[in-house]
This record gives structure tokens, C-alpha cells and sequence, in this order.
């Protein structure tokens, strides 16, 4: 269950069209979603759509994919990630997410930390 969550996560990241990104976030956050990572914030599913898009004008065509297995115990999960360039290359960035899970198994926090190496 908490892989298909996780891997909902970076289809919402990763998903261009905007109907399918929303439906990608409700079916892996709850509605008070909380994300926090150096760079931005965003609350519940229009702040979440809203940073999507925002990174995706930042990084065109880039894909977020998970590094690491999902490691989880309680409500507490943690994974690795990295920002892939669409035109190949070393990653644009890199980090470990770490998010607080609702009762039902959805995402109820995430906050994502950066490599400061760039891997």
C-alpha cells in the first residue's frame, strides 16, 4: 500500500495534464496535505497543484523519480529522490523526503530535504 502511495507522489509531480495531477493528489494526500522543502510550501490540494505547477515551469520537460525502497514504520516514511533533466545529464537535484501518514495510508505530510552535493 505505502509503495503505491509514494509511487502517487511522484506521479503528481511528474504528471503534465491537470486533471490527472489532481486526481493523483487526492488519491495520495488528504485534503489538509502539508508540503514543506527549502525552496516551498504548500497546504492542501490547490497549493499542492499550484507547486506542481510551479516547478514544472521551473524545470520543463524534467522528471522526478525515486532512488531508494521506502522505508517505513508507524505513520513515518522516508525515500529518496532525485530531478532528472529531460535532455539527460547528471540529476538537477537530489534529496530524501520524509511525510507523516493519515489514518487511511494517504500522505499527510511531506517535508523533502536537498543533497547539498547535487546527487
Amino acid at each position: 500500500m505505502i509503495d503505491a502511495v509514494v509511487d502517487g507522489y511522484f506521479e503528481m509531480w511528474n504528471e503534465t495534464d491537470a486533471v490527472r495531477r489532481r486526481a493523483a493528489i487526492a488519491a495520495a494526500w488528504v485534503p489538509e496535505a502539508s508540503y514543506v522543502d527549502p525552496m516551498f510550501a504548500a497546504d492542501g490540494y490547490e497549493g499542492l497543484d499550484a507547486l506542481v505547477g510551479k516547478a514544472q515551469g521551473q524545470f520543463p520537460g524534467d522528471r522526478f523519480r525515486r532512488t531508494s525502497a521506502v522505508d517505513a514504520h508507524h505513520d513515518r516514511v522516508r525515500w529518496g529522490w532525485e530531478l532528472v533533466p529531460a535532455a539527460g545529464g547528471p540529476p538537477v537535484a537530489a534529496g530524501v523526503d520524509f511525510a507523516v501518514l493519515a489514518p487511511d495510508g494517504r500522505l499527510r505530510e511531506v517535508t523533502g530535504f536537498f543533497n547539498g552535493d547535487g546527487s
